[in-house]
């Protein structure tokens, strides 16, 4: 599928992916959103790619969905439609969050400038999340006559900062600063918005110094450990990978590596 919102550089096993509409700061259209899906639908499958960053082109990571796209005339008739024409709209929008939680490959995200709504959400729905100093984010639907709990976030924001700082945030809509998301553990690091490739590249490095079974499992087993029910599941699912991964040519590489004390070479296997 040629992407024409969506930029894609592939680099040793990792793909910079770029939200590529920055005259209307990555706002997310039909377009977009479409190609998103298609992205991390492909992905789930392509053992090629071990890392993805996310970036957005411009002064903005994602300002949330294209209100000047849709249009008055657009919201009228969402308004009037039945249920079932509106929940499928919706879900378009909620599956990319779902596929990229769903796809085995973990996802940094470089966020400057607006991250709103959807574009909170994308930040959310990512592994890691480094910000520029500019980043300012948060939940707008609430802002437009919606709930604020849209797109995942009445999942994702809770588990990362907490149900206090999550309930602040989503029922009055304001904007969360860089340094405070910080603070309460909502991004890895703030850097200037001109080093935030560069602050990438060192979780890049170490990511894929590691066994891509080993990435790949570890990323499944923290989505499986959020909700588990008990620690005994936790740790069941932990026993299963670390079999899993023992009965790989790649352990026996990166055993055998650290005792010689040189980097592993993996083949995946």
């Amino acid at each position: 599928m040629p992407y024409q919102s969506l930029s894609v550089r592939k680099e040793a096993g990792v793909d910079w992916v770029t939200l590529n509409r920055p005259e209307s700061l990555n706002a997310l259209d039909r377009a977009l959103t479409d190609e998103l899906l298609h992205y991390f639908g492909e992905l789930y499958t392509d053992h090629s790619v071990r890392v993805v960053v996310l970036q957005g082109a411009g002064r903005a990571f994602c300002a949330g969905l294209d209100l000047k796209q849709t249009g008055q005339a657009d919201i009228t008739a969402l308004a009037r439609a039945g249920s079932a024409e509106g929940l499928r709209g919706q879900r378009r929008i909620s599956e990319i969050v779902l596929r990229m939680r769903r796809c085995p490959q973990a996802i940094i995200s470089l966020v400057h400038g607006a991250a709103c709504g959807g574009g909170f959400a994308l930040a959310l729905a990512s592994d890691i999340r480094i910000a520029g100093t500019s980043a300012r984010m948060n939940a707008a639907f609430i802002r437009i006559g919606l709930s604020a709990c849209d797109v995942g976030v009445s999942y994702l924001l809770p588990r990362l900062v907490g149900t206090s700082v999550a309930s602040e945030l989503l029922m009055t809509g304001r904007f969360i600063s860089a340094e405070r998301a910080l603070r309460v553990g909502l991004v890895s690091e703030v850097v200037p918005d001109d080093q935030l490739e560069t602050a990438a590249r060192s979780y890049l490095e170490e990511m894929l110094t590691t066994s891509p079974l080993g990435l790949r499992l570890t990323k499944e087993c923290l989505n499986m450990s959020v909700d588990a029910g008990s620690l005994e599941a936790a740790v069941a699912m932990e026993d299963r990978n670390q079999i899993l991964c023992t009965q790989t040519e790649d352990f026996i590489e990166g055993f055998t590596a650290f005792l010689q004390k040189r980097p592993p070479r993996y083949s995946d296997r």
